[in-house]
């Protein structure tokens, strides 16, 4: 199992800017993808962006150009959000899929809420 910690959210004017972070920690070895999502109230969770072991990125079409997802060497994941618009507002969760003997898992984190407002 995984354990993710989620931290950075708040309250952003329009056109501000967050940084996310995931703390990871527990069997970091079956990890081939980290992720970001998020769910808005009303809507289902969606993909925000994803790093995979070999670091190769994908993202929402929503978010590209605006929001980077990247990791350092502790395994921790990050998430730059740049120009952030009202319709980002959602609860953020860190996501971590691994493989153990060919059986698929996904971790998840608490969430941090993001709100962008003015």
């Amino acid at each position: 199992q995984v354990q993710l910690v989620e931290s950075g959210g708040g309250l952003v004017q329009p056109g501000g800017s967050l940084r996310l972070s995931c703390a990871v920690s527990g069997s970091m070895f079956s990890i081939v993808s980290m992720g970001w999502y998020r769910q808005a109230p009303g809507k289902q969770r969606e993909l925000v962006a994803r790093i995979t072991l070999g670091a190769s990125t994908n993202y929402a079409d929503s978010v590209k150009g605006r929001f980077t997802i990247s990791r350092d060497v502790k395994n921790t994941v990050f998430l730059q959000m740049n120009s952030l618009r009202p319709e980002d507002t959602a609860v953020y969760y860190c996501n971590a899929h691994r493989t153990t003997r060919g059986v698929a898992y996904d971790d998840w984190g608490q969430g941090t809420q993001v709100t962008v407002s003015s």
